[in-house]
């Protein structure tokens, strides 16, 4: 299902990162579905809306210094596909990493992280040279 307002995907998934970036539960909010979900690079999930603003606040909290860098976002349909890296003091949360954003309505129904693997950018048809 294709934004009903027009907005490109790639817009809907920049402006949660920046969220992610400000640490803006209140401006994740306004981009997160009711049934939003969040599955991190080893596949747990957290899933509802409010439960994902619960973990944001927890994740914040614990990791004040954490921010993504986007090096490309391309859409297919509704899912964006996210090419970049993590910055953080806690070694396990720095690096390059994957993303992909599934948006409907202008809104993030689905936000997961991957590890950055030849196996995962072939899974996602992201290139080496992205």
């Amino acid at each position: 299902m294709t934004s009903v307002r027009g907005t490109d995907p790639t817009v809907v998934a920049a402006g949660f990162n920046d969220g992610i970036n400000r640490k803006d539960v209140e401006g994740l909010a306004k981009l997160m579905s009711d049934d939003h979900r969040f599955v991190d690079s080893e596949a747990n999930t957290v899933a509802g809306k409010r439960a994902c603003l619960d973990a944001w606040r927890g994740f914040f909290d614990s990791f004040p210094d954490y921010r993504n860098i986007f090096t490309s976002l391309t859409a297919k349909d509704d899912v964006v596909t996210i090419v970049g890296y993590s910055e953080c003091a806690e070694p396990s949360l720095a690096g390059p990493a994957l993303w992909t954003a599934t948006i409907q309505d202008e809104r993030v129904t689905e936000w997961r992280v991957y590890t950055d693997t030849p196996e995962i950018r072939a899974r996602l048809g992201v290139s080496d040279t992205t």
